[in-house]
């Protein structure tokens, strides 16, 4: 898994602005809902669930560990899956305030300090710095 987690690949040209997708995202979903208030509410929230459950059967799937399957996906699989549960996990968010990206950036923000250290998150929010220059003021 070393060398796959090392790997890199090249962004597509334009990606698409994330607070705009999760956005268009929610509209879509709050347009075709089967279920109002509460009931609705949590079935959001649900779907997170199922989408960790199938990071774990993908990495069960690529590590080969269900001897009855053998190896029956691979770790670009995973990615996808993990990106499925940052996507579900944006646009519950989104459910539950219109400001998820206010949300998001100011719980981030403490995270990152709260682990990292004023000076960095400080420091993140002008942009990475290149590997290997110490930005310490």
């Amino acid at each position: 898994m070393t060398e796959q987690s090392e790997q890199r690949t090249t962004p597509p040209a334009k990606a698409p602005d994330l607070w705009t997708s999760v956005e268009d995202l929610w509209t879509w979903l709050d347009a075709n809902r089967t279920r109002d208030g509460e009931t609705g509410l949590l079935l959001r929230m649900l779907k997170l669930t199922e989408e960790v459950g199938e990071v774990a059967e993908a990495v069960i799937g690529a590590t080969g560990q269900n001897p009855r399957k053998g190896v029956t996906h691979t770790w670009e699989d995973v990615q996808g899956e993990l990106c499925d549960v940052v996507i579900t996990a944006l646009v519950a968010l989104r459910t539950l305030t219109p400001d998820a990206e206010g949300v998001f950036g100011r719980h981030l923000g403490r995270v990152t300090e709260r682990s990292l250290g004023p000076s960095t998150a400080t420091r993140l929010s002008d942009g990475p710095a290149p590997r290997g220059v110490d930005q310490t003021p």
